[in-house]
């Protein structure tokens, strides 16, 4: 009888309950998201603006085009322009060999619609890469066969240790939300050294390069925020999603503004993989 009851009690509890939509906060108005690349390499500098979406908004991407776009160098105030490309879709410097230099820092300056925005960035070393390395490898726990790269190389820094890595396989960018390959130094970082082993197992004849980022704390900060959202399933102990926090101010203008800044030194390899000999 006992058992009967306890039963009961939980058929009663199922049919009780019910879904629950938490309120989302929504957009007010046209808020601009600034997405800006400024590096020591020409080929990443770059600058996307586009109009936030409301969450369960399905319309298409609203692109800015009519913005005024530059990059202020701190120690001389030289402006940097950038101008709008039909084509990508992105502002690009009007001179396409700028690039930041270490130590200098940098001012992001956006004006659009009667308003503006700005953000700071400083260009900060980059570490050493001294190799890249693979090995075919056989089945391991969680691991599937394959060719498995390590990247070895020194961080001799002491502060401001935050890092991105990139993976391109075969011209394709790993952009999934498992492809977010941050670290700092909150473990240390000799594992850099003993060589960092890349969680991607590779086939004979891919063609893989490898971008090593060395970013300032507040854009390093913003996409941790963004991959924490990412993994955010929407469950009951989840909580509700926000945007990561912007390193983006308002100077003037009655707007809100999403996106970040993102002043970095960037290193490449690009390796093959080819079938090793036994």
């Amino acid at each position: 009888m006992k058992r009967f009851w306890i039963i009961l009690l939980a058929v009663a509890a199922f049919s009780c309950q019910e879904e629950v939509d938490l309120p989302l906060a929504t957009i007010d108005g046209e808020v601009p998201v600034i997405e800006a690349t400024w590096t020591d390499t020409p080929f990443y500098n770059q600058i996307d603006i586009s109009l936030a979406r409301n969450y369960f908004d399905s319309v298409e991407t609203r692109v800015v085009s009519d913005a005024s776009v530059s990059i202020i160098a701190q120690s001389t105030s030289r402006e940097i322009p950038f101008e709008y490309n039909v084509y990508s879709e992105s502002y690009l410097p009007l001179n396409s060999n700028e690039t930041a230099k270490v130590g200098e820092t940098y001012q992001l300056r956006v004006v659009w619609d009667d308003k503006v925005f700005s953000s700071m960035g400083t260009l900060l070393a980059p570490p050493t890469v001294d190799s890249v390395t693979y090995e075919y490898q056989e089945d391991r726990l969680f691991r599937d066969e394959g060719y498995y790269i390590k990247v070895f190389g020194e961080i001799p820094f002491e502060e401001d240790n935050y890092y991105r890595i990139k993976v391109i396989e075969n011209d394709t960018l790993k952009n999934g939300r498992d492809d977010y390959l941050l670290f700092d130094d909150t473990f240390g970082l000799t594992f850099f050294e003993e060589g960092l082993e890349l969680n991607y197992s590779f086939e004979e004849g891919d063609k893989v390069r490898l971008e090593l980022y060395r970013m300032n704390q507040s854009a390093y900060d913003y996409l941790s925020q963004l991959v924490n959202l990412l993994f955010s399933d929407g469950g009951l102990f989840s909580p509700p999603p926000q945007n990561p926090d912007t390193n983006i101010v308002v100077e003037s203008g009655d707007s809100d503004v999403l996106g970040y800044f993102n002043v970095s030194s960037v290193l490449t390899r690009t390796i093959q993989i080819e079938e090793q000999e036994e």
